[in-house]
């Protein structure tokens, strides 16, 4: 299982990648393998007020619909349109291609209940 160890990490699989004020997010590796193939993926409206903890997206694999949670308070200002005629990218690179979106944080200080690679890893392991 890949685990980057500059990204953050929510106990939903999700990986969250901060600059600055907007965090950049998608599923995780972890994630992806447990859903199997993703064949469909809701993503939510550029403007959507997202708040921490929340469902705000779903994913659709060949096995189940998982929703995304969103790690911290804001507003989406970016998606990855790309993932609607090829939502395999959240299999094929999670980490890169298959980012779903950017949320511009209302409150950082939420970015301190997420994960790091080593407490993520801890966590996948427990599960299996």
């Amino acid at each position: 299982m890949n685990v980057p160890g500059e990204l953050r990490y929510s106990e939903d699989h999700e990986w969250i990648k901060v600059e600055g004020n907007r965090v950049s997010l998608g599923i995780t590796d972890y994630a992806q393998d447990a859903l199997g193939d993703v064949v469909f993926i809701e993503l939510p409206p550029v403007g959507t007020d997202v708040a921490c903890g929340e469902p705000f997206s779903e994913v659709e694999s060949t096995k189940s619909v998982s929703e995304i949670y969103a790690p911290v308070s804001g507003v989406v200002v970016e998606v990855n349109n790309d993932l609607i005629d090829h939502p395999e990218r959240l299999n094929e690179d999670p980490y890169g291609e298959g980012w779903i979106c950017v949320i511009e944080a209302s409150d950082l200080s939420e970015l301190e209940n997420l994960l790091d690679a080593a407490a993520y890893t801890d966590l996948t392991e427990t599960v299996d």
